[in-house]
């Protein structure tokens, strides 16, 4: 992502307003200026509130929240929903009413839900969670012609009038990358795993690697929980004293990296030489402990912002919310404050497309128009078993694939 900083547009201006700053004092904004939110915690001995399907809000423009609420993800579903009445609260009871609706998990219940709330007036889509029940849901929607703003990270699953509100890998890798040039890394080395998440990188890390002029000096692919095969093959690349890469790209899960990383150590990998670099899949405590990613790079969300949200979830429910939640409330703050200016064209594809974007929880981020999303992303780096930022996350987005 570039560092320019667009003029913003009307439409930057309004969705930037809408959302709250990320001080727990949450000072909630929306596009006719500041307000305050009445969120208050539950009485003491009382049941945690918790969003029941069916309706939040009253209003005269309907909007489907299509998740689990039954079958797989129905934990994460439920928080959801949860965060959409939170959104709703927050934003003073806009003109908006939410049709929550189950999708049991499924394919063919995100079907049936999301044709059934088209039916009962919904002009728009949010969710589902899961690829295979996005896809399912866009089928009805795109024959009423209604857009979608789903949750799925699998950019495969994007397309016209189907955004992608969600932490996609190719962002985290573009934003990783350009750091890394930025700060004269010129050489790069990848070890991928032989996995889906694995394949939705390696051609992003390959396109980024090439846009900011820098050399691929090697990509190895391996079997997970196996890296040793790879880290000997790519042994005078990175280890050695004739190292030929700056960089190595490890785009391994937590679990996958506590076999990668010590393999890399007995193999006597380096960080100090040769920089680890990863996405936001590495922001956990059990990562930052390990001896071969200190002083690594991750790009990922700021977590100021979801902190800010998380504090005032638990002072409403009770409970700390997933990290997905923020979606949901992201998608309501920004479907109020669209139909709250708009009007007919609240949820136009121009609308949506904005190329300067909107500002949610987890910081800027625009929708493409086919389908997937930009974020901006700040960049952390590993040391002395902790995460600390070393480029903050850009108030505005440049252009795209720059």
């Amino acid at each position: 992502m570039a560092r320019s900083r667009p003029q913003r547009t009307p439409i930057a201006r309004i969705a930037a307003a809408m959302l709250p700053l990320v001080a727990l004092s949450a000072c909630i904004g929306g596009p006719d200026g500041p307000r305050t939110a009445r969120t208050a915690p539950p009485e003491p001995g009382a049941a945690p509130a918790v969003a029941t399907p069916g309706r939040i809000g009253t209003g005269t423009v309907k909007v489907a929240l299509v998740v689990p609420l039954t079958g797989q993800g129905a934990a994460l579903g439920a928080a959801m929903r949860n965060a959409a009445e939170l959104a709703m609260e927050e934003f003073q009871q806009p003109d908006l009413q939410i049709l929550v609706r189950d999708d049991r998990g499924t394919p063919d219940g995100a079907r049936e839900a999301a044709q059934g709330a088209i039916g009962e007036g919904a002009e728009l889509v949010l969710g589902p969670l899961f690829a295979a029940n996005v896809q399912a849901a866009a089928g009805p929607a795109r024959a009423a012609g209604k857009p979608v703003i789903a949750f799925s990270t699998d950019a495969t699953v994007a397309a016209k009038g189907v955004y992608l509100l969600s932490f996609l890998p190719q962002s985290e890798v573009d934003r990783v990358v350009e750091e890394a040039v930025a700060a004269g890394k010129r050489s790069f080395a990848a070890m991928i795993p032989e996995n889906s998440y694995g394949n939705a990188v390696e051609a992003q890390f390959r396109e980024a690697v090439a846009r900011k002029g820098a050399r691929l000096a090697a990509i190895e692919r391996y079997a997970p929980g196996a890296p040793e095969p790879a880290i000997q093959r790519l042994a005078g690349v990175i280890t050695g004293p004739a190292v030929q890469a700056d960089a190595l790209f490890l785009p391994e899960t937590p679990d996958g990296l506590a076999a990668v990383a010590p393999a890399l150590t007995k193999a006597g990998f380096s960080p100090g030489r040769v920089r680890p670099l990863g996405t936001a899949v590495w922001n956990e405590p059990r990562v930052f402990a390990l001896p071969a990613l200190q002083g690594a790079w991750f790009a990922s969300a700021d977590r100021a912002g979801f902190g800010g949200f998380a504090g005032r979830y638990q002072a409403r429910y009770g409970s700390s919310p997933p990290r997905v939640a923020s979606l949901a409330y992201d998608s309501v703050s920004l479907t109020a404050a669209l139909s709250r200016q708009y009007g007919s064209q609240r949820f136009a594809e121009s609308t949506l497309t904005n190329g300067a974007g909107f500002s949610g929880v987890d910081g800027t981020f625009r929708f493409r128009p086919e389908g997937t999303s930009d974020r901006a992303l700040a960049v952390y780096e590993i040391r002395n078993n902790a995460a600390t930022v070393v480029s903050p996350a850009p108030r505005t987005l440049g252009k795209s694939g720059t």
